[in-house]
């Protein structure tokens, strides 16, 4: 791997510099992975589970629940460049913890089942504490985990402990639900099925402050340090110095691409239903599969990015991403048996999830210092993550458009489209990286 120049101690395994063992050091990377899914509980994960419940218990549409998510992702493309120099400046931890309690206090309002507008400043205000003080923090605290020598091995852990986590938590929310309803679910009366989705919720929240302690106890307490060795002013400096790097503007592009991809996982579920004719509860397993998929493959992913470069496993996750979903455009696994698509999106889904696990690797590959992680992870994430805003609408029309397999089809061509110009990206970065490292 290219130079980090972070300053980080030079073999993780042993010591990070304050005499810590491994085992505690297994204790920091659990809690950063718990975190790292436990602040989306409440905004995200409760409602791509029990969406049709929070619709029907909160008497709200599917436009009212999709504004709140909208101004959500308004004030998180804000907070995401703001956030950069807060996580460059302030403890993480404390951030983390901060954000971890602030969101868990809003799933008490949420637990009051608010009005359409007043769910509208809660997910606004969830905006601000699970990215202005939590995302660039948790990729910082994830960075010097990490050292010198473990970079993808950090972040493949940390997205596939997230997977996991989001599976477990789905599932355990699921079985207090149906624990809370009666025998015969259908004859639960509105009373019942409101109080048994208050009981999730508390479930939520509850994880979500416990885990927040949890940051507290187990991550150690760090101060950023600039490149003379003093704390950082809170400035746009830092922002500025990375603004200045070919790489991180690569970066930003590979990002881009490879959250595309995963932004139409959401589409898995509903292509088994179309293209081969699967009940919703069928259906819905080729969803929950996805979890299992992500944990399996940015682990992986991690191990051999500090093995052979990230950069390197990032250019296979994209030409596995875009022979997937080639094959599915194409037609031509259907008709045909129902194992060889499935087969497809599992292997397509490894792709996505493999560049997940270590996009963010790239920071030290292409020698971002340290200093700076928070800036260049603001940046970065003010452009990588506008899949939010616009692939929604965007696979919405492509269905609509066409209704059936054929919509299906566009949607992951575009994905394949997107996936090209994120392998070009890959090349040049691995170009400029090392055209840096050999000036000579």
């Amino acid at each position: 791997m290219a130079g980090s120049g972070d300053g980080a101690p030079a073999d993780p395994t042993r010591t990070d510099g304050t005499g810590r063992i491994p085992g505690q050091r297994g204790l920091i990377i659990l809690a950063l992975m718990a975190a790292g899914e436990a602040v989306y509980f409440l905004p995200f994960v409760l409602a791509r589970v029990f969406r049709p419940t929070l619709l029907d218990v909160f008497g709200i549409t599917n436009l009212e629940l999709g504004t709140a998510f909208s101004l959500y992702g308004i004030v998180a493309i804000v907070a995401y460049f703001a956030g950069g120099p807060l996580a460059d400046r302030y403890s993480a931890r404390r951030l983390m913890v901060f954000a971890l309690l602030a969101t868990g206090l809003g799933g008490i309002v949420l637990a009051g089942f608010p009005s359409p507008r007043a769910m509208n400043v809660l997910w606004a205000f969830w905006g601000m504490t699970s990215v202005l003080l939590f995302w660039a923090a948790m990729i910082r605290a994830t960075r010097e985990w990490g050292g010198r020598s473990m970079q993808g091995r950090a972040y493949g852990l940390l997205d596939g402990g997230r997977g996991l986590m989001a599976a477990l938590a789905a599932s355990l929310a699921l079985a207090v639900f149906a624990a809370l309803l009666p025998d015969e679910v259908p004859t639960a009366t509105p009373e019942q099925r409101a109080t048994a989705f208050r009981g999730v919720i508390w479930v939520f929240t509850g994880l979500t402050l416990g885990i927040g302690v949890l940051v507290w106890l187990i991550v150690p307490e760090t101060t950023p340090q600039g490149g003379t060795g003093g704390r950082q002013r809170l400035s746009l400096y830092g922002v500025r110095a990375v603004c200045r790097m070919p790489a991180v503007w690569l970066q930003a592009v590979i990002v881009i691409c490879a959250y595309t991809g995963y932004k139409a996982t959401d589409d898995f579920s509903l292509l088994a239903r179309d293209a081969l004719g699967f009940d919703e509860v069928a259906a819905s397993g080729i969803g929950t599969l996805s979890f299992w998929v992500r944990a399996a493959a940015a682990v992986t992913a991690g191990y051999l990015g500090d093995r052979i470069d990230a950069s390197r496993v990032i250019a296979w996750g994209f030409a596995i991403l875009i022979t997937g979903c080639l094959l599915i455009a194409s037609g031509v696994l259907v008709p045909g048996p129902a194992w060889v698509l499935i087969a497809t999106v599992v292997t397509t889904g490894v792709g996505i999830y493999a560049l997940r696990g270590v996009y963010f690797a790239l920071l030290a590959e292409g020698a971002v210092p340290l200093a700076y992680t928070g800036s260049a992870v603001g940046v970065v994430s003010v452009l990588g993550f506008t899949p939010d805003v616009f692939m929604g609408p965007l696979m919405a029309v492509l269905l609509d458009r066409s209704p059936g397999l054929a919509g299906h089809q566009h949607v992951f061509a575009a994905v394949a489209g997107f996936g090209a110009i994120g392998l070009l990206a890959t090349l040049a970065f691995r170009r400029v990286t090392r055209a840096a490292a050999n000036p000579g």
